[in-house]
């Protein structure tokens, strides 16, 4: 009896430290998905101001016209999935999202352990690389997969390139988003109201071109670090049910341990009184 209880002891003090551990890995996830959030407020607007300037290049050139022969589009998809464990299905998710695309698609993954899941599917991925552990590491991450893409490019290996990632929305929970990222959509950037245009100190197309390709890194930014945001909300959702289980588990634990304890109090007073009914009758 005095062995099951010490059992039961050690086994309440292991699911504590656990929950420690839990709690801790929940305050992580929390910190760093907030700070990517922060960020997010300063990339939007950079890319507000990139989309600005791009509409003001935009007015000295005539509209594109799309009379030309078509060819087949060799399309690229840019996968966000989950760096780490214990955030559910977050790498399952994006990939069921697309999964009608995964054959006929050049696949960029983003993410040690979607690389995982990808692999134990079957898909291979032309181009990996690991989500940072922080943030701060989002514009490197986005320098790496436009120097990718341009590659591809250069090499007229693809054509379109779509981004898909998790994003968290307050109240909603995290949905699996898909965006075009290449090539732009000019139509979509607003043309000054004027008909002044901007005085200009390299050609439009020139211009153009730089600011489309800082607006696509903006782009990258954006969808990286909805990404990182989404991970780390799955993963304190992982740990709140973890943390819940780990309660439920203790109240358990401690009923028990009330009940072996009780037993064994009654049990050495049943062993003490029949000690003491033995010696009155021996005395006798």
């Amino acid at each position: 009896m005095t062995e099951r209880l010490a059992d039961i002891t050690a086994h309440i003090e292991g699911i504590r430290q656990l929950g420690a551990v839990v709690t801790a890995m929940r305050g992580v996830a929390a910190a760093r998905a907030q700070q990517a959030r922060g960020q997010l407020v300063a990339v939007d607007g950079y890319a507000a101001t990139i989309a600005s300037a791009i509409g003001h290049a935009l007015a000295p050139i005539p509209a594109a016209s799309h009379d030309g022969p078509r060819r087949a589009i060799r399309t690229a998809l840019v996968l966000f999935c989950a760096e780490q464990g214990f955030a559910g299905a977050f790498s399952e998710r994006v990939l069921d999202a697309v999964d009608a695309d995964l054959g006929t698609s050049e696949l960029l993954l983003i993410g040690t352990r979607g690389a995982a899941v990808a692999a134990e599917r079957g898909l291979a991925a032309r181009w990996t690389s690991a989500m940072p552990s922080h943030s701060v590491g989002i514009p490197q991450l986005a320098d790496r997969i436009a120097e990718a893409l341009y590659t591809r490019i250069a090499a007229r290996g693809i054509d379109r390139l779509d981004a898909v990632f998790s994003r968290w929305k307050p109240g909603h929970g995290i949905d699996v988003e898909r965006r075009r990222l290449f090539p732009l959509d000019l139509k979509a950037f607003r043309r000054p109201p004027d008909n002044n245009p901007p005085l200009l100190n390299l050609a439009s197309e020139a211009l153009l071109g730089e600011l489309t390709a800082d607006y696509l890194y903006a782009q990258l930014c954006n969808t990286a670090l909805h990404a990182f945001a989404a991970e780390n909300e799955a993963r304190m959702q992982a740990m709140a049910s973890a943390r819940n289980q780990i309660e439920r588990q203790l109240s358990l634990l401690r009923a028990t341990q009330r009940q072996v304890r009780q037993k064994e109090i009654t049990a050495e007073i049943i062993e003490l009184a029949a000690g003491e009914t033995a010696s009155r009758t021996g005395s006798r």
